[in-house]
């Protein structure tokens, strides 16, 4: 395991569940999860064929569509319905904080591939995710509540870390490394390709594949009628596929390109999938080797790095935004810090 301090803790894998966790607790939150990452995908499943109109948020290709925001409220719903003292972030609505917050916060990403959405490219899905103490009889503490309350001010306060645009990276990544708090339960469920994968700490990731037939053989060994548990690829397999994926700003692509030419050796090919969430999931499966990326944001990212995490594969969260986020047999120590200041 990666021991440069700059990536010894966020190289963890999931969180192990503390005594103090009932395990129900963890298959409530996964029942959740699973439950609002299909309402989303419903959502996105009545796209019909051609191309989808779109606006554009921060550059020509960041688009945002009709389907994003109705599959975000389609998420939200079934959470508020299920958990309603839990505070959710999210990509088109940002952050939800209750009056009551419960010390578990939701991370959702109702249309994860977007630009694939609005062209009709299959890769595309929504992505749901919660993080939250390991031991729940903390969760509802007085200094629990306090600590959410705060963030919750800190949150109206430009460039504080849990502000818009702004982050708490940093705050989760202590939380993880004290063994505190984690990422508890995961699911990502993508219409066009016919696939759910899900994961909830220490119980494994796992797939379902409804384009299977009972007995039909694929390499991702999914079932129309089971669950296929997950444990990644074979770090030892010729011709290794890396996938990856690149931002908006021009700046930002040519650091990008050039760490990606760094990361090459040892990989036969690179991949650009466009779905963060999905590459960390194909990664889990086994069909990509590996996965590295800079500047994602966490809805990217959350669901997908517990899904590869339980499926057994080292995992690269960011501390800082923008960072690397990554999964899979990758020498994290070759990414390098960060983009250099312009």
């Amino acid at each position: 395991m990666n021991t440069n301090p700059k990536h010894k803790q966020s190289a963890q894998g999931a969180a192990e569940p503390s005594e103090g966790q009932d395990p129900s607790l963890r298959r409530q939150l996964l029942a959740v999860a699973r439950e609002a990452a299909a309402a989303g995908a419903a959502v996105l499943a009545e796209r019909g064929r051609g191309r989808v109109a779109a606006d554009t948020k921060s550059a020509a290709g960041d688009w945002v569509t009709d389907f994003d925001r109705r599959a975000e409220m389609a998420v939200r719903d079934v959470i508020a319905a299920a958990r309603p003292n839990d505070a959710i972030t999210g990509e088109e609505y940002g952050r939800t904080v209750p009056a009551e917050p419960s010390g578990y916060r939701w991370s959702i990403d109702p249309l994860d591939g977007t630009a694939n959405f609005v062209r009709g490219i299959v890769y595309y899905c929504t992505s749901v995710a919660v993080f939250g103490p390991l031991d729940e009889t903390a969760a509802a503490t007085p200094a629990e509540k306090a600590a959410s309350e705060a963030t919750t001010d800190a949150a109206d306060v430009p460039g504080h870390p849990a502000a818009p645009g702004g982050n708490s990276l940093a705050a989760d990544a202590a939380a993880m490394d004290a063994g505190t708090h984690g990422w508890l339960a995961a699911a990502v469920n993508a219409p066009a390709l016919g696939t759910e994968y899900y994961a909830a700490a220490g119980d494994g990731a796992w797939l379902v594949d409804s384009t299977l037939h009972v007995g039909s053989d694929a390499r991702r060994g999914g079932s129309a009628t089971r669950a296929q548990r997950l444990a990644g690829g074979d770090r030892e397999e010729a011709g290794r596929l890396l996938a990856t994926g690149f931002g908006y700003d021009a700046d930002r692509r040519q650091f990008q390109v050039g760490a990606l030419l760094g990361l090459m050796p040892g990989f036969a090919n690179v991949r650009r999938i466009g779905s963060a969430a999905l590459d960390l999931c194909l990664v889990a499966d086994g069909t990509l080797d590996a996965y590295a990326e800079y500047g994602t944001q966490e809805f990217d990212w959350a669901a997908g790095a517990l899904i590869a995490a339980e499926a057994g594969l080292p995992v690269l969260r960011p501390r800082t935004d923008p960072g690397w986020q990554a999964a899979g047999h990758l020498d994290f120590d070759a990414l390098p810090a960060g983009e250099p200041a312009t």
